[in-house]
């Protein structure tokens, strides 16, 4: 395929894209994606995942006649069913799928086909004039026969057939491209013009740069690294020079531990400049490479972020990463009406230990991976129906098993439309709910947790970005896996702060008994009234008279609670995967905010809690323009933690 592929873009270079049939094969969409990919290609498959049924009938209608050359099936008999068309079997494969589960398409090597007439044949049909055929296998259940073809002849069709066919069809056909092109089987093996990076292997020596960061988690067996510039900025460095340092640094950090980009399950690609996305990415795939990643390029998400406002450099990442290769890759780069394609290195969801990563999903039209209209409410939407079409190749939904939905909202949404998209999250997810419940009554629902994030900008100008965190139940026995009422047990105050029942209208919580813990803490201005001694001045403006003497109290609330609500469900620090702050105050940064919370965690350990405080912060602290468990995201600080027990 690569040769003939080759020879056709040199001799078409108009040629662009190519074309396959796959319906549910990944070896076959894989083998596709591969040469695509080697020759600069575009991979269609606007067949994958439809409905089999449907397609079948579709090709009868549309005047496909296909006769089976081969039988292979459990109900297909070579006597009775070899070179019998696909009409006159048609109702014998519905009866056969219901009894013994085939594909009615043949997708499972059931039967294959010698298509004999189609609208694409505008002159003339094939007639077999003579066959025979040969018994692969006389097996009692499942016997194996092929068709020979010995004679055949074209028979030429009637104008007035021609007319009556598919114009769209018929028009395309007769546009000259030239005349058939004859590809030797000794073509020159490789000659590739790929599409691959030729950059040379990243040097893994220390990077030396002053305003680096880096921050990491605790847990051994899946934990998060997080690396940024501070201050660059001042130095008026560029996108892709910043990107190259921060991506460096975290190779080299992947290294010291043993590990590459291989180990990695997800990646948050935080840029100061949306416009630049395309030279963002132009970097990306210099380090990130299927080459680099035989199991399978990590999923992402890539997000704008008020970077610059918080004093740090144009790039900012974040990276998943475990200790093994048990790691599950969903990563279609055909175009299809299946979802949107990831045409590049990364891919639609990652699954790893019972969890699924799902890359950040924009409301794109899959045939034709443009934003769909209707605003934002209507992006959302598209938005959550490919998150379902992903969810479901790993056999669950984002109605039933999602942990955490976050819903990154561009700053470019009217205020008036921000909360119908929250209604439209609601109303979608209900709706899904209770048609998936229908289906299976005793499927096991979570009860997901809701962040939405205001940002500067999302890739293509979208209004919307959602991304699923799914639980996938490698036991099939779902019942009490999850909880909300675990008993709590009484744990010493810390910093003089006092249980109070406002406090739990703070947090969002999910757990899934002894595996998964995730919970968002909510600090908004009323409760940092409530935190602090003094109430914030009336006539002052909020955002702007947080002082740091109340911030280094919210610091301390903010894991004070943290601590009681992980402790209280059967987890400790050392479980945490990810630990992210989002601070939304103008007039604090990310270099006074990282102190405070640093301090407050030396201070818990003192305490005399178990949790390790290493010479790099635990915790990422995020720049946004808001956040917040709705659509008014008015939260001041927002925590995010995500821990897993092994």
């Amino acid at each position: 395929m690569f040769i003939l592929l080759n020879e056709v873009k040199r001799q078409i270079p108009s040629v662009t894209a190519v074309s396959s049939g796959a319906i549910a094969s990944d070896y076959q969409r894989l083998r596709v994606e591969s040469v695509c990919s080697r020759l600069g290609l575009v991979s269609l498959a606007y067949l994958w995942k439809q409905d089999q049924s449907v397609l079948l009938q579709e090709m009868i209608t549309n005047g496909i006649v296909a006769i089976t050359v081969k039988v292979a099936a459990m109900g297909l008999d070579p006597a009775k069913h070899l070179g019998k068309e696909l009409t006159f079997l048609k109702s014998h494969l519905h009866k056969l799928k219901e009894l013994y589960g085939i594909n009615v398409c043949g997708e499972g090597g059931e039967y294959e086909t010698l298509t004999l007439d189609c609208p694409l044949f505008v002159n003339a049909r094939i007639v077999l004039d003579e066959f025979r055929i040969v018994l692969h296998s006389s097996d009692s259940i499942a016997p194996v026969g092929v068709i020979h073809p010995l004679a055949f002849h074209l028979e030429n069709k009637e104008k007035d057939t021609l007319s009556s066919g598919n114009e769209k069809v018929n028009d395309l056909i007769h546009e000259k491209v030239g005349s058939v092109i004859e590809v030797e089987g000794d073509c020159l093996k490789r000659n590739e013009t790929t599409s691959q990076s030729t950059t040379e292997i990243t040097d893994l020596v220390e990077v030396k740069h002053g305003g680096l960061h880096i921050s990491r988690t605790k847990n051994d067996n899946t934990f998060s690294i997080s690396c940024w510039l501070q201050e660059s900025c001042k130095t008026c460095t560029a996108l892709h020079e910043d990107l190259e340092v921060v991506l460096k640094h975290i190779e080299s950090q992947l290294a010291r531990c043993s590990f590459g980009w291989e180990h990695v399950l997800y990646i948050h690609l935080y840029i100061a400049d949306m416009n630049e996305f395309a030279v963002a990415n132009e970097m990306y795939v210099r380090f990130i490479t299927q080459d680099k990643c035989p199991f399978g390029v990590p999923s992402r998400s890539t997000i704008e972020l008020p970077l610059l406002q918080a004093g740090l450099g144009r790039a900012y990442i974040e990276v998943l990463v475990a200790n093994d290769q048990s790691k599950n890759v969903l990563h279609v780069q055909s175009i299809s009406s299946w979802a949107p394609s990831c045409i590049g290195p990364y891919s639609q969801a990652t699954l790893h230990k019972e969890m699924l990563h799902m890359a950040g999903q924009l409301g794109l039209d899959p045939p034709t991976m443009t934003i769909c209209s209707g605003g934002p409410a209507a992006e959302l939407e598209q938005a959550l129906e490919n998150s379902e079409a992903v969810a479901k190749c790993f056999d669950c939904s984002i109605c039933t098993s999602a942990i955490l939905f976050t819903i990154y909202c561009s700053k470019h949404i009217p205020l008036s439309e921000r909360h119908k998209v929250q209604d439209k999250q609601e109303s979608f997810l209900k709706q899904m709910r209770v048609l998936e419940l229908d289906k299976a009554s005793k499927c096991k629902v979570l009860d997901p947790i809701f962040l939405y994030v205001l940002v500067p900008d999302l890739p293509k100008r979208a209004f919307v970005e959602v991304k699923p965190l799914l639980f996938v139940s490698s036991n099939t026995d779902m019942a009490n896996v999850t909880d909300h009422n675990l008993s709590s047990k009484m744990l010493p105050n810390c910093w003089g702060f006092q249980k109070a029942h406002w406090h739990d209208s703070c947090i969002q919580k999910c757990v899934v008994r002894g595996k998964i813990f995730a919970v968002i803490l909510s600090i908004t201005n009323d409760v940092i009234a409530k935190i602090c001694s003094e109430s914030l001045g009336a006539n002052e403006d909020h955002q702007n008279s947080i002082k740091k003497g109340h911030m280094e109290r919210v610091a301390r609330f903010c894991i004070y609670l943290l601590d009681e609500v992980v402790m209280e469900n059967g987890f400790s620090w050392e479980d945490a995967m990810t630990l992210r702050f989002y601070f939304t105050s103008h007039d604090m940064t990310l270099e006074t905010l990282s102190p405070m919370f640093t301090s407050a965690f030396k201070e818990l350990t003192e305490m005399g809690r178990r949790v390790q405080i290493g010479s790099e912060p635990m915790f990422n602290i995020i720049p946004v323009l808001g956040a917040g468990r709705s659509a008014s995201m008015d939260d001041v600080i927002t925590c995010e933690l995500l821990a897993q027990k092994h």
